[in-house]
């Protein structure tokens, strides 16, 4: 679903920004919205996220400023985004938990057994291993299974990239570990 501000488009430079912006959306949308879910993000909230952040490139764009590695870029913004929107979401559950006194009572319900059924018991052992892995960990190892390079890795995350390598390598570890179980 392409965000209502690239639905109407001009004439001149302004609509080939636009079209340029809207392939990036069309290439990247699903990777991106994958990504952001994986903070625990409900994918509504997620689809705002992603229209946030290619408004944010058009204006980028716009404005003249870099192209160098917009792919890097938008991964970033949806990285903070989703961050902000994750921390927006415990307060307002923590908010809800203190009113009612029941801790649980919007949560959102478990998978059912139907869906634990179709799992292997491999897969839900790796999920369980990412799970316990540290969230940068995690962030490292998503953008790593994107095709992301190790120091756009960096970048995002804002970390070393010496630190991008040795969180990767740990990761890989530890799943080589559970997959042979």
């Amino acid at each position: 679903m392409l965000p209502a501000f690239f639905t109407k488009t001009s004439a001149g430079a302004g609509s080939e920004l636009e079209h340029e912006v809207v392939a990036l959306f069309e290439a990247h949308r699903g990777r991106l919205l994958g990504y952001v879910m994986a903070f625990g993000i409900a994918a509504q909230d997620g689809e705002e996220i992603i229209q946030e952040v290619f408004l944010a490139l058009f204006r980028h764009l716009r404005m003249g400023r870099s192209r160098r590695n917009l792919r890097g870029w938008i991964f970033r913004v949806a990285h903070n985004l989703a961050l902000k929107q994750r921390q927006a979401n415990r307060r307002w559950q923590s908010a809800m938990e203190d009113d009612t006194g029941n801790p649980g009572a919007f949560a959102d319900p478990a998978p059912n057994p139907e869906e634990h059924a179709v799992c292997a018991q491999r897969q839900m052992r790796l999920d369980s291993v990412v799970q316990a892995m540290p969230e940068q960990d995690q962030w490292c190892l998503r953008l790593r299974a994107e095709g992301l390079r190790y120091r756009e890795i960096a970048g995002i995350v804002g970390i070393s990239l010496g630190s991008v390598s040795i969180s990767l390598t740990r990761s890989m570890a530890r799943l080589m570990r559970a997959g042979e179980m």
